[in-house]
């Protein structure tokens, strides 16, 4: 097995199309088929199962994506110490703060570690932590809860508030409690799309004393404002969210909920610019206020 062999299966992996990973790794789609042919010959076990909506991983593919991402991360890193490179560090944004928290502490490494690399992704909350899991990312800012097998430290503390319609009867008050939104219909995202943040949700709700009557289910952040500018219920979000949308919704601080920022990386991560990162990351959150940066 060949480490090229490795980079082209995790290519067809992740973009679930032998036609698009050919593309992304600029090589002819037939000269790609072979070579996963030839590796799934030399596993004696069925990777990928091809029909016409794409490439979907069997479960001995799904195994073999989880060992070949780390692996391809420490020959990158073993490459470069032997060229004597002052290294590269990939670290993933959670999407619902990539906009704020991004700019400010990507531009803040590049400025003290010019030598270092970083790549940077926004991405979903699963796939971040899958990630970060498979050693594909040397760090994640996101949000809690997250899993027990993740190193995680807070970066900051932000309001959270209620995200109401204009013209909403509670639109115009400094601040509300949770309950008053009991009979309100609500917008949110997909249980599925994290289980730990709804069953944090569920006991916030329960708290307050109701369970959310859920109009319809929202993909981001940016799809639950616009429901809610639509008039089809109310929502939840951080403060910051402020900075997606100007119109049509009113946000209203939550009274006593606030909502969390935290760094995540793997116990056993071994890149050596990671402390330079935590460093860099807690220098900007104490200096900036990154909850109005976006």
């Amino acid at each position: 097995m060949e480490l090229r062999q490795l980079r082209y299966f995790v290519a067809v992996a992740e973009e679930g199309s032998l036609t698009r990973a050919a593309a992304r790794l600029h090589i002819a789609q037939q000269s790609l088929s072979q070579q996963i042919r030839t590796l799934e010959a030399q596993l004696g076990a069925t990777l990928l199962v091809r029909s016409s909506r794409g490439a979907e991983l069997t479960d001995a593919g799904v195994t073999l994506l989880r060992e070949a991402r780390p692996l391809l991360a420490q020959a990158e890193r073993a490459v470069e110490a032997v060229r004597g490179a002052p290294g590269s560090l990939r670290v993933g944004f959670l999407s619902s703060v990539a906009n704020y928290v991004m700019p400010p502490v990507v531009r803040a490494f590049r400025e003290r570690h010019p030598g270092v690399t970083l790549h940077v992704e926004d991405v979903v909350i699963a796939t971040l932590v899958e990630r970060l899991r498979a050693g594909d990312l040397d760090a994640g800012l996101t949000r809690p809860p997250h899993v027990d097998d993740l190193e995680t430290e807070v970066v900051l503390r932000e309001p959270v508030a209620a995200v109401l319609p204009e013209g909403h009867p509670l639109a115009a008050r400094d601040e509300i409690g949770l309950s008053e939104l009991a009979d309100d219909p609500w917008v949110l995202t997909p249980r599925a799309s994290w289980p730990p943040w709804h069953r944090k949700y569920d006991e916030d709700f329960a708290r307050a004393g109701f369970r959310p009557r859920v109009a319809q289910r929202g993909t981001s952040p940016q799809n639950l404002l616009a429901l809610v500018a639509a008039g089809v219920g109310v929502t939840r979000l951080p403060l910051s969210a402020r900075s997606l949308r100007d119109s049509g919704v009113a946000f209203v601080p939550l009274a006593g909920d606030e909502a969390e920022v935290v760094l995540a990386w793997r116990p056993d991560a071994g890149n050596p610019a990671l402390p330079a990162l935590r460093a860099v990351v807690h220098d900007v959150a104490r200096t900036t206020d990154l909850t109005a940066a976006g």
